[in-house]
């Protein structure tokens, strides 16, 4: 069952689970629900990342080159492709190098130019990739394409990539092992941003990811999407007025994120800034904390942080949530999750809403804790079991909680 505290104006400390419900508390000032705090959870933050070296920089087995308007492949000494199709250099780049190779091997591309949004350049196993310049993606296309690609594969890196355009995704990877992708900015007027899943082969996780940097802007889908991912890191994705959501992770585990910073992410959309859906986090059938963020950013846009269909497992470290269209925190048929561990702010935009839908079990082990909640609303229907409301200070703002 939940609990809440009796509305003082000042500190107070009650008795571990009292609870009162169906009350409406309204506050012009600060309303303060508990003193207690949880002890802090260790740091969200993934094990530090060398910094990112230029592009280009140190040694590669192959290369693709701009020189006008004439695209040269070589590997080695040897040209492997000579013309004017920028996807067609980078893949004959990639397609030199050493077959059967069971350890890394790199090709290097300088120059910038187009792909149409109807093909892919793809990435065999043991494959590094460094973009230095922008793919503009033009056209049209249906199905998983993308400018950088890989299925099925291993070893691979993305270590830079800047990507424009509408593609249906600027990465597409599916059911792949061990990947890195480095510095990623895609400036785009529709699509995708990153796409990773395992949705080719469900009964294997895709495994042992890590994003560095994401910046993504203008998509019409989310920035950075994953599905069926076991083992993830993920330092920081940036959002700028995508249609979708910022990071949406589904039926992902054990993962960790040091900050998703969304502006505008999923306006006029229930999508949040940062989401988490089907059955994300859920570990064989429990839900053991395993999903770890260290801080989500929302400004306006869609929901800031929207957790839904049996998801959980989650700590939140820090939320900074202002005047989002929808519910600033959305959290449905969801189980083990701690919002604001650490601290946290909403102010303005949609309610702070706990509730449930009819086809998933009732929320269980919701913690929502150390916010200042300014000229808001949290609220709590129906009832979860094992709900805890603490610590949290109320300034203009009102609850009904249980």
């Amino acid at each position: 069952m939940g609990r809440r505290a009796a509305p003082h104006l000042t500190r107070s400390t009650p008795p571990p689970r009292l609870r009162r419900t169906g009350v409406l508390a309204a506050c012009a000032t600060t309303l303060v629900t508990a003193a207690a705090l949880l002890t802090a959870p260790a740091s969200a933050a993934p094990a530090s990342v060398a910094p990112a070296a230029a592009c280009g920089e140190g040694s590669y087995q192959a290369e693709a080159t701009l020189s006008g308007s004439t695209w040269t492949a070589r590997r080695g000494t040897g040209v492997v492709y000579t013309g004017t199709d920028m996807r067609a250099a980078m893949q004959a780049a990639v397609s030199s190098l050493t077959a059967g190779r069971t350890s890394k091997e790199r090709v290097v591309v300088r120059g910038s130019g187009s792909i149409s949004a109807g093909s892919r350049v793809s990435l065999p196993s043991y494959t590094v990739l460094d973009v230095c310049g922008t793919i503009n993606v033009t056209g049209s296309g249906t199905g998983d394409q993308a400018p950088v690609y890989a299925r099925g594969v291993q070893d691979i890196e993305v270590q830079h990539l800047n990507v424009t355009g509408a593609p249906l995704y600027g990465i597409f990877m599916r059911n792949v092992t061990n990947v890195v992708l480095g510095q990623i900015d895609m400036r785009l007027s529709a699509g995708l941003g990153v796409r990773i899943d395992n949705r080719g082969d469900t009964s294997q996780w895709t495994r042992n990811v890590r994003i560095d940097n994401v910046y993504v802007s203008g998509a019409s889908s989310h920035a950075v999407e994953t599905y069926g991912v076991d083992g993830i890191t993920i330092g920081t994705v940036t959002a700028r007025s995508v249609g979708e959501s910022g990071l949406l992770l589904n039926q992902t585990i054990n993962a960790t994120v040091t900050k998703v910073d969304a502006d505008g992410a999923g306006t006029g959309t229930g999508y949040a800034a940062f989401r988490m859906a089907n059955r994300n986090g859920r570990i064989g059938s429990s839900y053991a904390t395993n999903v770890r963020v260290g801080e989500v950013v929302a400004r306006g846009g869609g929901r800031g942080v929207f957790c839904v269909s049996e998801s959980g497992g989650a700590t939140i470290d820090r939320v900074t949530l202002s005047n989002t269209g929808n519910n600033a925190i959305l959290i449905e048929n969801c189980y083990n999750v701690n919002l604001a561990a650490q601290s946290g702010s909403v102010t303005g935009g949609g309610e702070i809403r706990l509730a449930a839908r009819s086809e998933f079990p009732n929320n269980s082990d919701i913690t929502v804790q150390n916010l200042t909640v300014t000229n808001s609303v949290i609220r709590e229907s129906p009832c979860g079991t094992n709900t805890t409301f603490r610590n949290n200070t109320l300034v203009n703002s009102t609850q009904s909680i249980c």
